[in-house]
């Protein structure tokens, strides 16, 4: 009787696919155990990417399918997050206490990386993981200004080695703006920029970090090679616009991170769509469809269409971004979902936890 009770179970859970993962469970690993006695069923599964805004409802979903199986008296799910530390380049060492990396990357400049970047970061630290962001922009870094850390603060040296990060909304924050005077640019060549990069990254005391989010520079120049030759990237995200221009410049940024093999999770599509606020008509003033259209051409996912909202702009410029701002809110609920995708694309795509064989238990 068990032994047909699990045997339905398992049927039921192969009918309901996880929306971040594109599998059912099963097919995805994530059944660490199925438990059975008396009519009492416990299923026990474990994520590899941070889905604390999504657990408790995916439990509710498949406990209710399970309770109302022949045979079965009464159900339990338990949905559990462990974010495992993947593989990035080959020969490039791990970053103490930092689990992966995530590149956020433009091929132009003025398109919303740095918001996407900030409420990226955000909205994983809010679905349960530990997060750290560095703003790797040298020439114009804007964390500091979104992440509402007053002008002036300075990081803490510690052994005369390490920068302790600053912490801002349950993140860990580094930049160069916290190094430099604000009024005054920072004029550097190339080598000296990427030496500075590499630096923030290496020198930066990170606590435990599941996700370090960095916040790359517009283009595809000399940075952006450091960054692929010296630090251990998990995998980039390519914002855009729906314009043309943006499009031609985000091509060549995703070209360059397959042609150093770091995987590219998917892309941000900023700017889709602007809703007027006087009268609810919707406008493409940028294209439309862009964003798919990369997307597509390159086998990688669409992450999410973001409109043209001044809260977005707004809320950064205030220093809490959309993320936490109004964490209720369709646009924070769509940044939820680039965190989910994004964590959940890491974990498969470079042989996570959920690659292991399925652990399951029935006793009678």
């Amino acid at each position: 009787m068990s032994a047909d009770i699990r045997a339905a179970v398992e049927a039921v859970l192969r009918q309901y696919t996880d929306p971040h993962l594109d599998q059912d469970p099963l097919s995805a690993g994530c059944v660490r155990a199925i438990d059975v006695q008396d009519g009492q069923v416990g299923v026990q599964l474990e994520l590899g990417y941070a889905a604390g805004q999504f657990k408790q409802g995916w439990a509710q979903m498949l406990q209710l399918a399970i309770e109302n199986l022949e045979g079965v008296r009464s159900a339990t799910v338990e949905v559990s997050c462990v974010i495992a530390a993947h593989k990035a380049q080959a020969q490039v060492p791990a970053l103490a206490n930092v689990k992966n990396v995530i590149a956020v990357a433009s091929g132009k400049g003025g398109v919303g990386k740095s918001t996407t970047a900030a409420n990226l970061a955000l909205a994983l630290a809010r679905e349960g993981a530990r997060v750290g962001i560095l703003d790797a922009d040298i020439y114009g870094p804007s964390q500091g200004i979104m992440f509402g850390i007053a002008e002036g603060t300075r990081p803490q040296v510690r052994e005369q080695k390490w920068f302790v990060p600053l912490e801002a909304h349950g993140v860990q924050v580094m930049s160069m703006a916290f190094l430099t005077d604000d009024n005054t640019p920072v004029v550097w060549r190339g080598p000296m920029v990427s030496g500075a990069l590499i630096q923030l990254v290496t020198q930066t005391a990170w606590n435990d970090l599941d996700y370090l989010i960095i916040d790359m520079p517009p283009g595809t120049g000399d940075i952006h090679l450091t960054l692929a030759q010296k630090v251990p990237v998990a995998g980039a995200v390519i914002v855009t616009t729906p314009q043309d221009l943006a499009l031609l410049d985000a091509r060549k940024g995703v070209e360059m991170f397959r042609k150093v093999n770091i995987p590219v999770l998917g892309v941000v599509e900023n700017m889709a769509v602007h809703i007027c606020s006087s009268c609810g008509h919707a406008e493409h003033l940028f294209g439309e469809g862009g964003g798919e259209k990369l997307a597509a051409q390159f086998g990688v996912d669409l992450l999410a269409s973001m409109p043209l909202s001044m809260a977005i702009r707004l809320q950064a410029d205030g220093g809490k971004p959309t993320a936490i701002a109004d964490p209720e809110s369709q646009i924070a609920m769509l940044y939820q979902q680039i965190a989910r995708l994004v964590g959940a694309r890491i974990a498969t795509s470079a042989g996570s936890a959920q690659g292991m064989p399925n652990i399951v238990i029935a006793d009678d």
